[in-house]
Order: structure tokens, then C-alpha cells, then sequence
């Protein structure tokens, strides 16, 4: 049996769900899911993190209830079994909303099973044979487990089944200190877990700016987690509530925990595919190689989000998504080329950057000048009784062009927006400075950072 389509997606994560529902405006669409809709950033990702670290924050702030005058009953405790359940409940409830949507879409055949390209331009599924004039790749990353002798015979957890363990572990090891591993560290420590955290970089977050760094291991040890850099795990033995690792570095020998999560970077789902009949070869690390407009060396077969590697983040893959609708549809010449890309990591400190860190602007050659405002002299954060962290400004003092923003503190993810804005529309550093903040506000560490007037030390 065979079905002929116009377009053809091949992944129902963030991107591949939004843009087959846009093609499907244009003609016939295939959308092929094994999973489900929403992908990694909906069910294992992005928004069940995010919802679980809320719960953390909760039980943080309650147990500081008493330095704001506020007086608890009795321990503060957490139900994790309620927190998944809590989790799970907001997860479905916005999944059932994609698939109601996909539902409802003419001109869109929904196929949930594993596909496999058999020929060009041919995608066998459940033993049908999807043919189509274009392909758009969308089959994202999966958690990568490292070489660690004994691996293999231990019980462990990747940020995937971690998120739904309802026994709360007494002592969990955190492979990885990357953002994944550093907000799971943090979310069990709050729940109230101890925590290891084991890091083979010098330092945490290492792609970020060396600050923001300084400042995210700051907030973890303040917490109460015992956080080791320079540390890389070579072997594995144990059982659940007994897990022993072994390792070499600066730090530790020998660590032992109840649980034990890997945290160590995504490997990209190209492999099992069957690209070879695409005329497609991964790169050494399974990445397809894409031009600026996400086009493969394929003709008429496009790969994007996280399987074209660069930033992999949910709000780059919806940016693929639009470039290549508006490239197909539209015929429009929007391209990856220039895009200013924030990414956030949700630890306390909050981080929120974009653009270049102080090192990598000085090793491109600018006349750096860096602008700096610790929340310790932002009114309002000591108001809320959150001071962790700062804003940093990195500008090129030859154009007064903003190179970059990093900031961890309370609200980063968002605050980091104004220098988005300003970086996209190219608003200098002195105009940030001299635009008026409301006082008292967060965002005040924004325009104080760059320069401005609104600086209340010591108030």
C-alpha cells in the first residue's frame, strides 16, 4: 500500500508539530510521531522540568518562611508522588490540546509508529509506503550515556525517567553539570535529597560566562550540594540505595549515593533511519549538515531543530520551523544567518543570556568594556530576598554595540529579553543606559549594569 503527500514531517516535537500543521494549508501532509506530539520540551523536557522545579522553589521559599515573619506549623516535607502527579496533569492537558488541534487540521494524515526511509523520497510506515516532493527532518536529540565501565550493570536514570520516580532518593549523584544536570541538582536538593554533583569541565555551565558560572556553583553550594569539578567518573558498581562511583580529577576518588542520574549531552536521532536513501550521511556525531535556510545536501529535504545541531533549544527549533515554512511557502529568504539566540538555564541564580561571553569577545579581537550590577545592590531583589547572582554587559567600546548579556539572578530567563530586544533593533549600550526603569524593579539591574542611574546601594 502506498500514500503520495506533498510534504512530508517526520517528527512531532515543537518544530515538526507547528510546521505540519502550516504545510498543511499548502497541500497534503504526512506527520509520522512514534512518540508523542510535543516531543522531548512537552513530556520529557522543558515543560515537566520546569513545572517540577516550581515545586522546588516552593518548598525552598517555605522553609525560609521565617526569615519574612511568617510563621509554618510545623517541618516543611515534599509528596513527590504529588509533585509528578502535578507534573503529569499539566502535561497532559496541554498535549491533549496539540492532538485535539491535529485532529481537526484537513489535508493532514497523522501517523503515530516508527518510519523508516526504503527508497528515495519514500518513508515506510506499519508497512505503508509514504512518498512525497519534500521532506522536513524533525526527529530531535535523546540523552547520551557515556563510556563508563559498568554503566551498563547499574540502575540509573536520564532526565527522562527521573521525572517520573516518586520515592524521594536520600542521597542522588548527578552525572554532568551541564544546565540539564545543574537544575535537576538543584530541584532534588529543594526537595530534599542530598546531592552530588559531578562535573568533568573545571566548572559548571562551562559555555557560559566564566561569572555566571561562578555565580550558578555559588547558588548550588549555598543549597547544601556538594558540587566536584574537574571530576570524571571512569566506573560504575552497586545497586539502587547503594551506587558507588569511581573516579579521577581534583576532587574525589570514590562517591557513593542511593540514585544515580546521567546528565552528560544529547545524541541526535539520525541513526535507524534510514537517510541513506536520502543520499544523507550524519556528521561523526550525528548531526546532518544544513545551509542557512536548514536545506540538507538533499534536494528538497530539510533537517532542523536539534537534529541539525548549533543551539538546541525549543525556541530555535520554532525559529527553524518558521524559517523553513516561510522559505517553502512563502517564498520568502529568511535564514539562520544573524539570528540572536538567548538561551536560559532555570537554576537559582536564574540564568538568561545571549550573545558573546567576556573571554569569547575579547578573543574576537573587540575593545571590550563590561558593565556590572550584582543584585546585592538591587533594591528589590533584596525586597523578595533574593540577591544571588548579577548582570553583566559585554559592549564594544569602538561602537557602543552590546556584544552580549549574562545574567544569573532572580528572573534572568526574562530579564535577559531587554538586551535581546536591544541586540535585535540595535540599540546601543548608552541607550539602554539612559532609558528609564521603574523603580523598584528587577529589571533596574538591567539599565544599573549598563550604566544608568538607578543605583540603590545600601538603601
Amino acid at each position: 500500500m502506498s500514500e503520495r503527500y506533498d510534504t512530508l514531517v517526520l517528527g512531532g516535537g515543537m518544530a515538526g508539530l507547528p510546521l505540519a500543521l502550516r504545510a498543511a494549508r499548502h497541500g497534503r501532509v504526512a506527520f509520522v510521531e512514534k512518540e508523542l506530539l510535543g516531543g522531548t520540551c512537552l513530556n520529557r523536557g522543558c515543560i515537566p522540568t520546569k513545572t517540577m522545579i516550581a515545586s522546588a522553589a516552593v518548598a525552598h521559599q517555605a522553609r525560609r518562611a521565617a526569615e519574612f515573619g511568617v510563621r509554618l506549623p510545623g517541618p516543611v516535607t515534599v509528596d513527590l508522588a504529588a509533585v509528578v502527579d502535578r507534573k503529569n496533569t499539566i502535561v497532559d492537558s496541554i498535549r491533549a490540546g496539540s492532538y485535539r488541534t491535529v485532529e481537526k487540521s484537513t489535508d493532514l494524515d497523522f501517523y503515530h509508529a516508527t518510519g523508516h526511509f526504503t527508497a528515495p523520497r519514500t518513508l515506510t510506515v506499519d508497512g505503508t509506503d509514504l512518498t512525497a516532493d519534500r521532506i522536513l527532518l524533525v526527529t530531535g536529540t535523546r540523552s547520551t550515556i557515556p563510556a563508563i565501565d559498568g554503566l551498563d550493570t547499574v540502575p540509573y536514570f536520564t532526565s527522562r525517567t527521573l521525572l517520573d520516580l516518586t520515592d524521594l532518593p536520600s542521597h542522588l549523584l548527578v552525572v554532568g553539570g551541564g544546565y540539564v544536570g545543574c537544575e535537576f541538582a538543584q530541584m532534588f536538593r529543594r526537595f530534599g535529597s542530598e546531592v552530588t554533583l559531578i562535573q568533568r569541565a573545571d566548572r559548571l555551565l562551562p559555555g557560559e560566562d566564566p561569572d555566571i558560572s561562578a555565580a550558578v556553583r555559588e547558588g548550588m553550594t549555598a543549597d547544601g550540594i556538594t558540587v566536584l569539578t574537574g571530576t570524571t567518573c571512569t566506573a560504575a558498581t552497586g545497586t539502587t540505595g547503594n551506587i558507588r562511583l569511581g573516579c579521577t580529577g581534583s576532587e574525589a576518588d570514590d562517591i557513593t549515593g542511593s540514585h544515580l542520574l546521567i546528565a552528560t549531552g544529547r545524541t541526535p536521532n539520525s541513526d535507524n533511519l534510514g537517510l541513506e536513501y536520502l543520499g544523507l550521511e550524519p556528521d561523526p556525531q550525528g548531526f546532518l549538515t544544513v545551509d542557512a535556510s536548514l536545506r540538507t545536501d538533499a534536494e528538497n529535504v530539510w533537517a532542523l531543530g536539534d537534529l541539525r545541531g548549533g543551539p538546541m533549544f525549543t525556541h530555535t527549533a520554532r525559529d527553524d520551523a518558521d524559517i523553513v515554512y516561510r522559505t517553502i511557502f512563502r517564498s520568502q529568504d529568511r535564514t539562520t544567518t544573524g539570528r540572536i539566540v538567548p538561551h536560559a538555564v532555570f537554576t537559582d541564580p536564574e540564568v538568561g543570556a545571549v550573545g558573546l561571553t567576556e573571554p569569547a569577545a575579547r578573543a574576537a579581537g573587540y575593545d571590550v568594556v563590561v558593565g556590572r550590577q550584582d543584585f546585592t545592590g538591587v533594591v528589590k531583589a533584596r525586597a523578595i530576598g533574593n540577591t544571588r547572582g548579577l548582570v553583566k554587559f559585554v559592549a564594544d567600546a569602538a561602537t557602543d554595540r552590546i556584544l552580549g548579556c549574562h545574567i544569573a539572578g532572580p528572573d534572568g530567563g526574562n530579564l535577559v529579553h531587554e538586551a535581546v530586544i536591544a541586540m535585535t533593533t540595535g540599540a546601543t549600550y548608552t541607550q539602554l543606559a539612559q532609558a528609564i526603569h521603574i523603580h523598584p524593579t528587577l529589571a533596574e539591574a538591567v539599565n544599573t549594569a549598563a550604566g544608568g542611574v538607578h543605583r540603590e546601594i545600601g538603601a
